[in-house]
């Protein structure tokens, strides 16, 4: 009877699968990663660099013969239609939710046959999901919170990031947005309407350069934002929320937390009633 032959060169496009990878223990598959890869650290120098995120280095892709290439939506449809035209076998997952960010997890584990890692890794991530939804609990008031994908022109947050805000602590200003997975439909065409919306806290997280505060505290008519008025301005790396993978669910939401934790102190005048949760990383 023939046995299972998992894959045993992988190239990754995107940095989710890479992270997600290592964290099962499976690093050794991996042949290729993306060049936006900071998850893990030593990704960087352990594995070669084969694709932007829109392209990839087609034929030094080829030269490394992987058995699997893994994707992420419709942004790399085309790469994808290439690679499949060179006889290659391709997997492009499509996560946009918290769930989906999972289920991810749960079927690249089963595509390199380590379905027990891969739910132990599932049991501590939902359980740090879990206590930080707890601790969120406890607090008396929820901010509302805008989240700033991009600045120009400027973009709300994608649905995980959606999702993770609530988890949190706070209440996205555009969730009606975030079910939109293009970023073009998630474009706040009027940038007055973020400011009739009133946001208690800002968060920029402007997909891979630093976010600049200062730029926007100078948009026209946003001075009396409440965000702003009481300097309730910050920055999460887009390297730990704007992948849907671990790093969202970990330092993503760990993140949100505390930035919340800190606005509901400035606003209540009362002392710290939860401690972020780094259950993950036990």
């Amino acid at each position: 009877m023939l046995s299972a032959d998992y894959p045993k060169h992988i190239v990754c496009l995107t940095e989710e699968t890479t992270e997600t990878l290592y964290l099962l223990g499976e690093e050794a598959r991996i042949v290729g990663i993306s060049g936006f890869t900071v998850r893990p650290p030593r990704a960087r120098k352990e594995k070669p660099r084969v694709a932007a995120f829109t392209t990839a280095k087609l034929n030094t892709i080829l030269e490394l013969e992987p058995d699997l290439v893994l994707g992420f939506s419709d942004l790399q449809a085309n790469i994808a239609r290439d690679l499949i035209a060179q006889g290659l076998t391709v997997m492009v997952f499509n996560q946009r939710s918290v769930q989906g960010i999972l289920n991810m997890i749960t079927m690249l584990s089963a595509l390199v046959g380590a379905l027990d890692r891969g739910e132990a890794l599932l049991r501590k991530l939902t359980s740090h999901l879990g206590n930080i939804k707890e601790r969120a609990d406890k607090l008396v008031r929820r901010p509302l919170v805008y989240f700033e994908e991009w600045d120009q022109p400027q973009i709300s947050a994608i649905r995980w990031v959606s999702e993770l805000i609530e988890i949190a602590g706070g209440k996205d200003c555009f969730s009606e947005l975030a079910s939109q997975p293009q970023a073009r439909d998630r474009i706040i065409a009027d940038p007055m309407e973020v400011a009739r919306r009133a946001p208690d806290v800002i968060i920029g997280s402007w997909c891979g350069k630093k976010f600049q505060p200062d730029k926007v505290r100078q948009r026209c008519g946003w001075q009396n934002i409440p965000a702003i008025r009481n300097h309730q301005l910050f920055e999460i790396k887009s390297a730990n929320i704007l992948q849907p993978g671990p790093a969202a669910l970990t330092d993503g939401v760990t993140a949100l937390h505390e930035i919340i934790v800190s606005w509901h102190q400035h606003a209540t005048g009362t002392p710290r009633i939860t401690e972020p949760s780094q259950s993950w990383k036990n």
